[in-house]
């Protein structure tokens, strides 16, 4: 089944794509995967870091090649690596660092700029239409006079 409006598993993925699909590269199951292995490429560079005497004839110099592993990754990848078993690390110990990764990194490259977008244009609105006077209202019932842009 191909996913499309009617096939999606919820609005957000069906009507709402078009508004929410800069949040796929952060929450997707692909998304997932891609921070998963970033988690553990990151915890196998610390544990060389540390005077481990297993892990002390590594190579440091190979740390940056480990990383464009996941700076490339993209789909292909995924598909290649999502049934892969944690060695010396459960799901969760991935999963608990992988998640809150993405809910960050989501809220720095989507959410607060979108949000800072809102508040420049509400302050252009504001500024705008300082002078437009209108009725307040209390309780659904007429107030005093006040001005839009307040």
């Amino acid at each position: 089944m191909t996913l499309d409006l009617l096939t999606a598993i919820s609005p957000i993925d069906g009507r709402y794509r078009g508004k929410t699909e800069a949040l796929a590269d952060y929450f997707s199951e692909y998304a997932l995967i891609r921070y998963r292995v970033r988690v553990e490429i990151e915890y196998f560079i610390t544990l060389c870091e540390l005077p481990l005497p297993q892990l002390a004839s590594f190579d440091h110099s190979l740390f940056p090649r480990l990383r464009s592993i996941y700076s490339a990754f993209d789909e292909v990848c995924a598909q290649r690596v999502k049934d892969i078993i944690h060695f010396g690390l459960t799901s969760q110990d991935i999963n608990n660092t992988s998640v809150p990764l993405s809910v960050k990194e989501a809220l720095e490259k989507v959410y607060c700029p979108a949000v800072e977008e809102l508040i420049a244009q509400l302050s252009d609105y504001a500024e705008e239409w300082k002078d437009v006077a209108m009725l307040a209202k209390t309780h659904g019932q007429p107030a005093s006079p006040t001005r839009l842009g307040k």
